[in-house]
């Protein structure tokens, strides 16, 4: 037990450290700016100690109920299955209330080990007014998805607005010793910075992730030294400032200037968010660790160091920070700073990367490339259409704008907001989730809510100056996510109503009324239920169809993460002798989809296994009675009592039953020609399945197993639907508008659902459609 308590103990403390340099770089460079932007107003004509005095006590308390309450001590605790941020408050709640819009739910995603929270029991049913009216309402559920949308946008803002501010605000660091220094070139210094920032995302963060750590930690360590030791050198009086009455006096001296200032002083807390949302790289207690242990106490001391300085300096007060720098430790403490920046803005725009993967998995965001920068290190990503549109995005911002006090009124905006959402969906969860009373969840919501809403509502005032660009910006965004999510919804929507009637295919027999022929056709479809549109499209169209049918739908439940043994789902379409089936593959919305050489290989054990467990447990045929089936979670790992074996193709094949292709010696020549001409896809072919010879199997299963294997060995073919998505023409300007030219826009421009799924492009089959929606 002892040795279990030091290496549990041991791997907090290595993962407190780790969060250093990914979840507190942002937070940890706020000094730089904060005093700047808080005095940059008006609050700039009431230079004395008594308002020097009242912004420091307004920053420790903000400092302490913000980050150190709310988010440490309470909002941590909201986690789902250790993620966090704004979608998994969103994820959670609509598990636990029926509050989802996606509309391919089913109830086989609830028995998901990962669905609930430990300890609660759904089948409670707990009477909740406004839990019903919100299920009742479906402009409510739409509301709170914008809300969420909106929030997700913001945090592409500070993408944005991050690396603008953090490596703008360190590099004027220099005008401090290089007085002939003038704005442009600190300026032009920034920009070249800032592009081989982004130039450099595609190689990932977990070559230099080893450096963020110890850098943070040495800047912390830099500033709290600094920070006490100006407190003893300047004022030490400063101290009584940690007394609330102190804010009380600064309003009474500073009345409405002293409000608007607030739109400063919250660049305390930028960053804040980053300790919820990256909560699935770590865990809650490592968090808290890094925060009380290191963080809080070394960021109070500089606040109070820097208040100090001001209080005997106010005249340094447009570059407070590095004015306060003892002169022999200016120049490591602005590489230092640098450095940090730069870690501040590579944890964001990663962070940024994870939102757009997340928004991307629930359909709300067109498909992109998502590129896998880790082996080793899971959720480590890199999206190249967004990193350049960020950086374009940042660069503009920089250059526009060549001014931190400016930037710093749209950074506030866009973080602040963050909060605020955060605290409205964390009210939501203390009724829903954690089932408490409507009592707590309103004192937390006034209490949080009302320090928020009026450090928005200063910053709000600003919109003209700078605080308009996270408003435009997340508009941008919030369109391209509502227009892409509303069509995505409009498709399935059409799908679902002109699904294939089961009657219709029953009528046609196992045949299907077409030639089947030898392979076997993989049908990709959006629909978890029923026999998509396309299937009656093509075989209209086509005489011929495959022996063995598959239709496969890929769908994104929404939890973090969906165990390999629970990903696959497998059914069976109509009665046996039709040889069609249904596989679903559930992915949560921060999994991983690689690229996955064996899919084919995959599915077929998982198929087999199903017909296996169906003989084994049914003998009378009871799966056929219901021309849907039942669908059956199958455990990919669980190889016991497997009748299929995979073998390399050049092994003997003296213990197993082989099956001969069908493919015809054309065919079988044209596809050794593709394999040496495609080195990239020829191990895929290498890797052979076959039916093990045993002499308990039943008769027809052994028959249905053959007749797949043969599927498999004649050929497999992808078949999908290009789709023309147009608004009818009955439908509303505004629908018409959406459709025909907002969502086809995207479409055009996005990736393609086959190159999004890794469909192999040798045996794809696109069968066009339009969608009248």
């Amino acid at each position: 037990m002892a040795v279990n308590w030091k290496s549990d103990y041991k791997r907090l403390l290595l993962l407190a450290y780790q969060s250093f340099g990914v979840v507190y770089g942002d937070l940890s460079t706020s000094p730089i700016y904060v005093y700047t932007s808080s005095f940059a107003g008006r609050l700039n004509n009431y230079r004395d100690e008594q308002t020097v005095f009242g912004v420091f006590s307004l920053i420790f308390w903000t400092f302490t109920l913000i980050p150190l309450l709310k988010y440490v001590m309470i909002v941590l605790g909201a986690d789902d299955n250790g993620e966090g941020g704004t979608f998994a408050l969103y994820s959670l709640l609509c598990r636990h209330a029926k509050l989802s819009l996606l509309p391919n739910q089913q109830a086989a995603d609830e028995e998901l080990s990962t669905y609930y929270r430990a300890g609660y029991i759904p089948q409670v049913a707990i009477y909740s007014p406004l839990k019903r009216f919100l299920e009742k309402h479906k402009r409510l559920r739409t509301c709170l998805l914008l809300i969420v949308l909106f929030g997700a946008c913001m945090v592409i803002g500070d993408g944005v607005l991050t690396p603008a501010i953090s490596v703008l605000s360190s590099i004027s660091g220099l005008q401090v010793r290089a007085k002939k220094m003038v704005d442009g070139e600190v300026v032009i210094i920034s920009c070249v910075v800032l592009v081989g920032l982004f130039a450099l995302q595609h190689k990932g963060t977990q070559r230099v992730a080893f450096m963020f750590a110890p850098v943070v930690i040495i800047w912390l360590l830099f500033i709290a030294a600094i920070g006490l030791y100006n407190t003893i050198y300047w004022n030490p009086r400063i101290i009584r400032a940690l007394s609330p009455h102190y804010i009380v006096k600064f309003f009474e001296h500073t009345g409405k200037d002293g409000w608007i200032s607030l739109g400063g002083i919250l660049l305390s807390v930028t960053g804040t968010e980053a300790m919820f949302a990256d909560l699935g790289h770590f865990n809650e207690t490592s968090i808290r660790i890094a925060f009380v242990g290191l963080i809080y106490p070394c960021l109070v001391l500089q606040y109070m160091g820097q208040a100090a300085f001001l209080s005997k300096n106010i005249h340094d007060v447009s570059s407070s920070f590095f004015e306060s720098i003892p002169q022999s430790a200016f120049w490591p403490v602005f590489v230092i700073s640098s450095l940090a920046a730069i870690v501040a803005s590579q944890s964001v725009i990663s962070a940024t990367f994870s939102i757009v993967k997340q928004c991307h998995s629930l359909g709300c965001f067109p498909r992109v490339k998502i590129v896998h920068t880790s082996r080793w290190i899971h959720g480590r990503i890199y999206i190249p259409e967004i990193n350049w549109i960020l950086m374009v995005l940042c660069l503009s911002v920089t250059l526009g704008f060549r001014d931190t006090t400016i930037i710093g009124n749209a950074y506030g905006i866009a973080s602040m907001t963050v909060m605020f959402i955060t605290t409205w969906l964390m009210a939501l969860v203390i009724i829903f989730v954690w089932q408490n009373s409507v009592i707590f969840a309103l004192l937390f919501l006034i209490f949080f809510g009302s320090i928020e809403g009026a450090y928005l509502s200063s910053s709000l005032i600003k919109v003209p100056q700078g605080g308009w660009v996270p408003f435009v910006l997340s508009f941008i965004f919030m369109v391209i996510m509502y227009v892409w999510h509303y069509g995505t919804r409009e498709k399935y929507l059409f799908n679902l109503q002109n699904k294939v009637s089961m009657k219709w295919i029953l009528t046609l027999g196992p045949s299907l009324g077409i030639v089947r022929v030898p392979g076997m056709g993989l049908i990709y479809t959006e629909l978890a239920t029923g026999v998509p549109s396309i299937f009656s499209h093509f075989v209209t169209n086509l005489p011929a169809f495959h022996q063995v049918l598959v239709f496969v739908c890929v769908k994104s439940v929404p939890v973090p993460y969906v165990p390999p043994d629970e990903q696959y789902l497998i059914g069976r379409i109509g009665p046996r002798t039709y040889r069609m089936y249904r596989c679903i593959i559930r992915y949560g919305y921060k999994d991983v989809q690689k690229v996955e050489d064996n899919f084919e290989n995959q599915l077929i054990l998982s198929i087999a296994k199903f017909i296996q467990m169906e003989g084994e447990g049914s003998s009378t045929g009871s799966y056929d009675s219901s021309p849907e089936g039942r669908m059956v979670v199958i455990r990919t790992t669980d190889t016991s009592d497997a009748r299929l074996v995979t073998r390399d193709a050049d092994e003997s094949e003296c213990n197993s039953t082989s099956i001969r292709s069908s493919k015809s010696v054309t065919l079988q020549s044209l596809q050794s020609l593709y394999e040496e001409e495609s080195p990239h896809v020829s191990h895929h072919h290498r890797v052979q399945i076959e039916l093990s010879e045993t002499e308990d199997i039943n008769s027809e299963v052994k028959e249905e197993l053959m007749a797949l294997l043969e599927a498999k060995q004649a050929g497999v073919a992808y078949i999908m639907g290009h789709s023309y998505v147009k608004a009818k023409k009955t439908s509303s300007f505004m629908k018409k508008i959406a459709i025909d030219v907002a969502y086809s826009f995207l479409r055009k421009n996005c990736r393609g659902p086959a190159v999004a799924l890794n469909i192999p492009h040798i045996s794809l089959i696109e069968v066009g459609m339009i969608y009248h929606v």
